[in-house]
């Protein structure tokens, strides 16, 4: 088997293309696109989010302590690009017209019950974080955040209550490009389960 040996590069993909959310002190809310994001620890349920110190967000959350990791769909995936490429220092992000783009970049509001910053209502999934601990990483600042509340649209669960995975149709990233994720393969443990 050949194998060819590049430079170091963050090639550790598929990651969720998320959106983040968070207001200012004033109230003004801004979203940006995020795929380093990740989990942390389970008990406290903590994540992490790296930010680029220039990024109009990463000064948002590091004066109010408090974002909203927001999962994205595959019907998302314009308005996720979208949210990447133009800063909130210039545009409101919540406030275009229905008819812009197709009523593609159609974003709304979603109230919170732990934190200033709002949800996404067209998010499946608004993870509520507090941020505990700031990691200075050199072009990136790692948010280090505790989950206060796991806020779920309830048109994804299936008849039992559970999220349905299959429904939500998540958006993933892969080195510059979005995907929607594949079929089902099994579930934690199906490999070692008796038959």
């Amino acid at each position: 088997m050949a194998r060819q040996y590049w430079k170091p590069s963050n090639m550790l993909y598929p990651l969720p293309a998320v959106l983040i959310s968070c207001a200012d002190e004033e109230g003004h809310a801004n979203v940006m696109t995020v795929a380093w994001t990740g989990t942390v620890c389970s008990d406290p349920v903590m994540v992490s989010v790296s930010i680029r110190k220039e990024r109009y967000s990463h000064e948002i959350i590091s004066k109010t302590g408090e974002f909203v990791i927001n999962l994205t769909t595959e019907e998302m995936a314009f308005v996720t690009d979208y949210m990447g490429v133009k800063s909130g220092r210039n545009i409101d992000k919540f406030g275009f017209d229905e008819s812009e783009f197709d009523g593609k970049l159609k974003l709304t509001k979603s109230p919170s019950q732990f934190v200033k910053a709002p949800g996404i209502a067209e998010s499946p999934v608004n993870l509520e974080c507090k941020v505990t601990q700031v990691l200075e990483l050199g072009s990136h600042d790692m948010f280090i955040a505790e989950v206060l509340s796991t806020d779920i649209d309830e048109k994804y669960l299936d008849e039992n209550g559970r999220f349905d995975l299959s429904k939500a149709k998540l958006l993933a990233y892969s080195h510059g490009e979005y995907y929607g994720l594949g079929e089902y393969l099994g579930k934690f443990g199906y490999s070692v389960k008796k038959k």
